[in-house]
């Protein structure tokens, strides 16, 4: 078995103004990425389009029929302040749904060792009933109920190192210990949330960090805060918010990462997983802005997935 990466032309498609950080550019700096002889052996397949009905998993209908209303037939449209739609932005979200989706399925079936998830838009800032941050559906919260649904899964482990808290997983399961989201982050940054005493239902563990931090703190959050919450919980899947904006030449934060800690984190969530879950980990793109911290983060981080 190997990594099996899912992706589609139609993430590209998924258009936002100029200037705007969350670009179809960021995908293509990923595959220039994959395309170097390491990657050789790394599987690939296009993302299958999901129904609508997917989103109701983590969304309510009314919420899915006004994103689709929302969808400009020509140019651009906003659905929050920095949230853009473009005509192809449809698609690109039920081709994400899909992927997630598909991710999980092939995990479980053991068809492959794990799956990393190339899509646009991201997921983690989008709630229950509301668009932000570049997010229009929670990806990793419809993974999540989808396993549970689908394959009987009872506990799911959502791990989030996205350089912004994930205010929109929170928020979908704050009152669910049947799911555990745990994440580190800037603090303060957008969008405010992810405080130490923000707990849920006890199933919520934040691990902020402050702007300047690197490495040392990076994994000191994890060690000390994440990985032993990980294995309390004992989970049945691992599902990654692969954000890349922690790296330290991300514009948009103050984290000072390398591409080895994301490679690290990702050995130790496989670790786990290989104690609790039979391997099962999927990862989903999430943030990560310049595009070249992004390319070699992502790399590093799939590369380590490609080890298992």
């Amino acid at each position: 078995m190997t990594t099996l990466l899912l992706h589609h032309s139609d993430f590209l498609e998924h258009l936002t103004a100029p200037g705007h950080p969350e670009r179809p550019d960021r995908l293509k700096a990923l595959h220039a990425a994959l395309d170097h002889e390491a990657f050789a052996g790394l599987a690939r397949e296009e993302a299958p389009m999901a129904e609508p009905e997917i989103g109701l998993l983590a969304h309510p209908e009314a919420y899915v029929d006004k994103v689709r209303s929302a969808i400009p037939e020509v140019g651009l449209a906003r659905i929050d302040a920095d949230t853009v739609v473009s005509p192809g932005s449809w698609n690109a979200a039920m081709r994400g749904l899909g992927a997630v989706c598909r991710a999980v399925d092939t995990v479980n079936r053991r068809e492959f060792s794990n799956a990393f998830v190339a899509l646009r838009p991201p997921g983690h800032h989008a709630e229950r009933d509301q668009a932000m941050g570049f997010c229009i559906f929670n990806n990793a919260a419809i993974a999540a109920r989808y396993a549970q649904r689908e394959h009987g899964m009872e506990r799911v482990a959502i791990v989030d190192w996205d350089v912004h808290h994930g205010n929109g997983t929170q928020d979908i399961f704050w009152t669910d210990p049947s799911v555990l989201y745990c994440s580190t982050h800037q603090m303060p940054l957008y969008p405010g949330t992810g405080a130490l005493t923000e707990t849920g239902a006890g199933n919520i563990c934040n691990a902020p960090l402050s702007a300047g931090d690197g490495t040392e703190m990076f994994r000191e959050a994890f060690c000390e805060r994440i990985l032993p919450r990980v294995k309390d919980f004992a989970p049945d899947l691992i599902i990654v918010s692969a954000g890349f904006d922690a790296h330290q030449r991300d514009p948009l934060a103050e984290i000072n990462l390398s591409h080895e800690d994301f490679a690290w984190a990702t050995g130790k969530l496989m670790d786990l997983a290989d104690h609790h879950c039979e391997g099962r980990l999927v990862s989903l793109l999430e943030g990560g802005y310049d595009l070249r911290g992004l390319a070699v983060s992502a790399a590093a981080h799939i590369r380590m997935l490609m080890s298992a």
